[in-house]
């Protein structure tokens, strides 16, 4: 049986009547056509589906939508403040950290998480952390580069 489920995605409210148990990732793309959000593994082993709910890093793809119900929602579309690239998303672009870009904003979304909680990482946090997504062009060392100078610029920018 359908259910009428709210999110507030990106500062909007959305509604869909939908299966409660669907994913939010499904409901995100194909429902609201947010693409940016990328289905990888289906089983929340790769990190692509990564969104913040409620300022929390979540796996969108194993996540029923039912969960989000009334909740914040941010994926990439979401991040940038207009014009103005989010300093997770412009240490990315300044590192080279995105190749392919399959894995780019689930890793932007997981940073910011990260920065969030911790300002100030070491190495082996951000490596921890990071470990939930994965990058198949081997990107690593870019992506840590990348969380590294976000760090060192994020104390003056709220995350949402």
């Amino acid at each position: 049986m359908n259910a009428k489920i709210t999110l507030i995605v990106n500062g909007d409210e959305r509604t869909v009547v939908t299966d409660p148990e669907r994913s939010l990732l499904d409901v995100l793309r194909e429902e609201f056509h947010l693409t940016g959000t990328k289905y990888g593994c289906g089983e929340g082993q790769c990190g692509a589906c990564t969104v913040l709910m409620d300022g929390r890093r979540t796996l969108s793809c194993v996540t029923p939508v039912v969960r989000a119900d009334k909740k914040a929602i941010t994926t990439i579309e979401g991040f940038a403040d207009g014009d103005s690239l989010h300093p997770v998303q412009q240490a990315f672009l300044d590192e080279g950290a995105i190749q392919c870009g399959y894995c780019t904003s689930g890793m932007i979304l997981a940073a910011a998480a990260l920065l969030k909680d911790n300002p100030k990482p070491t190495d082996k946090q951000i490596k921890e952390w990071m470990n939930g997504n994965i990058c198949r062009c081997n990107g690593y060392t870019k992506i840590l580069n990348a969380v590294r100078r976000a760090a060192a610029q994020i104390a003056e920018v709220k995350i949402p």
